[in-house]
């Protein structure tokens, strides 16, 4: 007995709490309790200990199990929670583990209410499985909040903010520690071996040297996004890791909602945000571009195309028109989707295409000043790869195409850059190494940007691009050809049309990012390039050099030239059998 509360079973313990499942002798009912492991020290201590808890059992959210009963037996605090119709993560789990949608779903409801927590100003400090309970409704709360006694706050007369660092600390190991349950609930059974989260945290870097990431071999099928979420939580790298429970939660219903909608899901991220703002602002200067336009009534479709082609956004804007279901109802049946400037405007016009450039966002939309610099050189960026792209073609393939399928191709990291930027930061820092701990050792690697994304927002960036273009209009065909080539396999590449354009474009992308790399690892960049794209595009690494460069070497700009295609029997031949991609060399 524990007062007037006859205990059951014990649900779980570790160092510094446990939970007993316990019936009130009075009424039959039903409870489970949290207790620390030890006592307060003194009637202060306890006193102390019991204003936190009752303060912390104020908290609403439905990611936290609500306070039934707060009290003291014989010095002995504890909190009582709700028994019936619930079982703790202890109880559901298997050697199996748990489904990913389930582990995803349920953890992100807990994480949700740890972050309420925290950002009023509580902490957890001893995340168990025991600690999380999911009811018969599926709803996943957890017990415990300020439960484990805190450690004694050093007061700094000096500088002050003692507790406020120690508070978030504990959030931070909070995190940690919803990470490691979260590889608990996939792997099926608890990293290293350790029942106590806590003996876990103490043994990983940086206060030990175990590390923790998701087998291989599980009982159950982890999909590679969510298991680079959950990798990402337990990384050896501190700097790897969530820093709050709000960006882990949110990596989690990204790839949940990436998940269900099979092929929706990426778009539903970005739909609310491309009907506000856009797919990209208009860079500066876009309605005086737009003003222009009315005044280039006699020139030809191509000095046209050249004004339209300076402003990716004005490109994009231009493309989502002419593929929407009504225009392109009114193609010729069979004609298939539109993926050149120029027939864009022999079909809207010049009327729509001002309307396109009028109906853009003005710079830099919603972005504050930093990131509207980081959308500044990523644009520079990506037209950069379109130039090259130019170059790197192959004979009788109109530049123009190849320049628009290399912008296509950086869809995903601008709508990225542009909607979510504070990710889009992640990303990046997340892809950066870091320097050795120990001299002699190699840097720690980091991260490739697939799995970034994947960790951040629980899609790939590539997928959000592909859901942008499926929404406006494109079939499978050219979103394979808007799909760059994996770098984790050399390309099998054959001499069809849509193959050597996309070979072409995702060439000049890989170019322009290898010239990213610190100086001294650029040219074996462009070497592994080379070995890539060489025979079938017939380039060498002096041709990589000059197209990263522009037309000319060492040229800033390379003027936005649609040449026509080269006049070959070669040439014509695929050009009168080409898909919808060539179909703009036509106009």
């Amino acid at each position: 007995m524990f007062g007037r509360f006859q205990l059951l079973r014990l649900l779980g313990k570790s160092e510094r709490c446990m939970g007993w499942w316990v019936i009130d002798s009075r009424n039959g009912q039903e409870f489970m309790l949290v207790l620390p492991r030890q006592q307060p020290a003194d009637a202060g201590a306890l006193a102390q200990w019991l204003a936190r808890a009752r303060q912390a059992g104020r908290i609403n959210h439905p990611g936290l199990a609500p306070q039934v009963e707060l009290g003291e037996q014989d010095r002995w605090p504890f909190v009582a929670y709700d028994r019936e119709g619930q079982a703790t993560l202890t109880e559901k789990l298997t050697s199996q583990g748990l489904p990913a949608a389930d582990a995803a779903r349920w953890f992100s409801q807990a994480l949700a209410g740890l972050a309420f927590a925290h950002e009023a100003g509580f902490v957890h400090r001893d995340l168990q499985p025991w600690q999380v309970c999911i009811t018969d409704q599926g709803l996943c709360r957890l017990m415990g909040l300020e439960v484990a006694l805190a450690a004694p706050v050093a007061q700094d007369l000096t500088h002050g903010g003692a507790a406020l660092q120690q508070q978030r600390r504990g959030a931070e190991r909070d995190v940690l520690a919803a990470g490691l349950l979260l590889h608990h609930a996939l792997a099926g059974a608890p990293a290293l071996g350790q029942a106590d989260v806590a003996h876990i945290i103490d043994q990983m870097p940086p206060l030990g040297r175990e590390l923790v990431r998701l087998p291989w071999t599980t009982a159950r099928p982890i999909p590679e996004p969510l298991r680079a979420i959950a990798n990402r939580a337990t990384d050896r790298q501190e700097r790897q890791r969530y820093r709050s429970a709000r960006t882990l939660a949110r990596a989690l219903d990204g790839w949940r909602t990436a998940d269900a909608e099979q092929g929706g899901g990426p778009l539903a991220l970005l739909l609310d945000r491309l009907r506000a703002a856009g797919v990209l602002p208009g860079l500066p200067g876009s309605h005086a571009r737009a003003a222009r336009l009315a005044l280039m009534e006699r020139e030809r479709t191509s000095e046209l195309a050249k004004v339209v082609l300076d402003d990716p956004a004005l490109c994009f804007e231009m493309l989502r028109a002419v593929n929407t279901a009504q225009v392109r109802g009114a193609q010729i049946s069979g004609a298939g989707p539109v993926l050149a400037i120029r027939r864009a405007i022999a079909m809207i016009g010049l009327d729509g295409a001002r309307r396109c450039a009028l109906a853009l966002r003005h710079w830099p939309g919603p972005l504050n000043e930093t990131a509207a610099a980081d959308l500044d050189r990523l644009i520079t960026r990506v037209k950069q790869a379109g130039r090259a792209a130019q170059l790197l073609r192959p004979a009788g393939y109109d530049a123009e195409v190849v320049y628009l399928v290399a912008l296509l191709q950086n869809l995903g990291r601008l709508v990225v850059q542009y909607h979510f930027p504070d990710e889009a930061q992640q990303i990046r820092r997340l892809m950066q190494s870091a320097p050795a701990g120990k001299a002699g050792e190699p840097d720690d690697p980091g991260m490739s940007e697939e799995g970034a994304a994947f960790a951040v927002l629980g899609a790939s960036i590539e997928d959000l691009g592909q859901a942008v273009a499926r929404h406006w209009g494109f079939d499978e065909t050219v979103l394979t050809l808007l799909r760059r080539h994996s770098m984790q396999a050399v390309p099998h590449l054959g001499d069809s049309d849509d193959e050597l354009l996309r070979a072409a474009a995702s060439c000049a992308n890989e170019v322009v990012d290898a010239t990213q790399r610190p100086e001294a690892k650029v040219v074996a960049a462009l070497q592994q390039v080379v070995q890539r794209y060489g025979r079938s595009l017939h380039v060498g690494l002096r041709d990589l050099q000059m197209a990263a460069q522009g037309r000319d070497a060492g040229a800033d700009e390379a003027p936005l030239v649609s040449r026509p295609a080269v006049s070959s029997p070669a040439s014509a031949q695929a050009q009168a059998h080409a898909p919808t991609q060539m179909q703009g060399a036509q106009h």
